[in-house]
């Protein structure tokens, strides 16, 4: 009924996409708002602005020809005062975090040996972090985090790892 008579709601923590003959005219703050349908007036799309995370899996090697598999979190927002750019400048951006966190990771990961790269899981995570801040922002994102989860080696370089510590205490 309320889309009928001009009236729109915007959610708590969402903005919507204000459009006039298709061409962008505003970002819509919450709360209710009146938009005449018949004077070209509508709503294009809405976008939130909670936080959201985004959990990449990435296969690399290690300086030492060790095959790991990286898991980074990545937690992102749109901008509320960059919502157009957010809106209009990407379609995928879970796609091109993703591919932003996988070109780091596959540049610094091998650069070093195993047990350096454990022990360097938030330089690896602040170099992913600063290149998606660097990017996301001109598309309208702010990225809130970025954690190095698990660093994960081939099963077969697990068990002989723990063979040869095995028999060190025994």
């Amino acid at each position: 009924m309320g889309q009928t008579l001009g009236l729109v709601q915007v959610d708590q923590s969402t903005v919507a996409i204000k459009e006039t003959f298709g061409k962008y005219n505003e970002v819509l703050e919450p709360g209710c708002h009146f938009l005449p349908w018949c004077i070209g007036q509508r709503v294009a799309g809405y976008l939130s602005l909670r936080v959201r995370q985004l959990d990449v899996r990435c296969e690399t090697k290690t300086k030492d020809n060790v095959f790991v598999t990286v898991v980074a979190s990545v937690q992102y927002r749109a901008l509320a005062d960059k919502a157009s750019d957010a809106f209009y400048k990407l379609s995928n951006t879970r796609e091109q975090i993703q591919s932003y966190v996988f070109d780091v990771i596959r540049a610094t990961v091998p650069k070093l040996e195993l047990d350096v790269a454990f022990e360097q899981k938030n330089d690896i995570a602040k170099a992913v972090e600063e290149e998606l801040e660097k990017a996301m922002s001109t598309y309208g994102y702010e990225i809130v985090q970025t954690l190095i989860v698990d660093i994960e080696p081939d099963d077969r370089v697990k068990r002989a790892m723990n063979e040869i510590n095995a028999g060190k205490y025994y």
